[in-house]
């Protein structure tokens, strides 16, 4: 039996736990089950209880002032015990049928999806073995990122090494997209959405340029000049190895808005192929589940 479930990855402040909350909510609405892990363990509140909560096993605040580590080294060794106490997630998760979509809510520590092997490892404890959860990855990235193209390439560049290092079923989404609307428009918004490696070359935020063509003794500031020069050489640098994969592309999402997470939860289930194993239910199977619904 197959278990299916999206894993919320991210940097910190991409809003993970708020689309887990969306998810969790709109899965409710639909009469869909699901189970709700978090493995943040520096949380402070959800809006829905988890199911499991890492916190229950090791939190940050007691590493940090046991180990006396900081905040990053901290978090690696939550996880490295975790990975040592595999049993704490996967003992839970035999039990979980696959009529449940299991939502994983990642921290933001961005060293967990670009050179940490930790991830990789625990995906691979989910995805094989006895519990063979077909697992999706989804990536956000702050939507107000898009005002700066060089943060949004960074953060472009971040999502395809979480991509090459998890080897899973990943979607890419825009998280906040109420916080630009109105600020970009709908033309250039598609670039973003498909990144457009020449958008940084229209870049108007990105600074002084250096002309090689021009004397550096006619420029006032010439260090600055070059500084620019290098930043800007960077930047499409990176760019370019963005559009030689070309693996990213996004999704749009306004967790407020249910059509919108809908939308998102369609190609989750599509990635993980979750409709594929569902059994097709009698109509009589169908009324007795709204009824014990209504009953609960």
């Amino acid at each position: 039996m197959s278990k299916y479930g999206v894993l919320a990855i991210g940097p910190a402040g991409a809003g993970k736990t708020t689309f887990c909350s969306a998810l969790i909510g709109h899965l409710k609405n639909s009469r869909r089950s699901c189970f709700y892990i978090n493995l943040d363990p520096a949380a402070e509140e959800f809006v829905y209880e988890p199911d499991l909560d890492i916190r229950e096993l090791i939190t940050l605040e007691d590493v940090m002032e046991e180990m006396h580590l900081g905040p990053n080294g901290g978090l690696i060794y939550c996880f490295e015990f975790l990975l040592e106490n595999m049993d704490f997630i996967t003992d839970p998760l035999e039990e979980v049928g696959e009529e449940y979509l299991i939502i994983i809510d990642m921290p933001g520590q961005i060293e967990l999806y670009t050179h940490v092997p930790i991830l990789p490892t625990l995906v691979k404890s989910l995805t094989r073995g006895s519990l063979n959860v077909n697992l999706c990855a989804a990536y956000l990235l702050e939507a107000t990122f898009v005002v700066d193209r060089a943060k949004f390439f960074a953060g472009t560049l971040s999502a395809m090494s979480a991509m090459l290092m998890l080897e899973v079923p990943h979607v890419n989404i825009l998280s906040k997209m109420d916080l630009v609307k109105g600020t970009v428009a709908k033309k250039d918004l598609k670039r973003f959405i498909d990144p457009d490696v020449s958008l940084l070359d229209e870049d108007p935020t990105t600074g002084l340029y250096y002309d090689e063509t021009n004397d550096p003794d006619d420029v006032t500031d010439s260090q600055s000049v070059m500084a620019g020069s290098s930043f800007n050489k960077l930047n499409r640098a990176v760019g370019q190895l963005i559009d030689d994969f070309a693996m990213v592309s996004f999704l749009k999402l306004d967790a407020q808005d249910e059509d919108s997470v809908g939308a998102v939860l369609s190609y989750i289930d599509d990635a993980i192929q979750f409709h594929e194993a569902q059994e097709p239910k009698e109509p009589m199977d169908e009324a007795q589940d709204e009824e014990m619904t209504e009953m609960g």
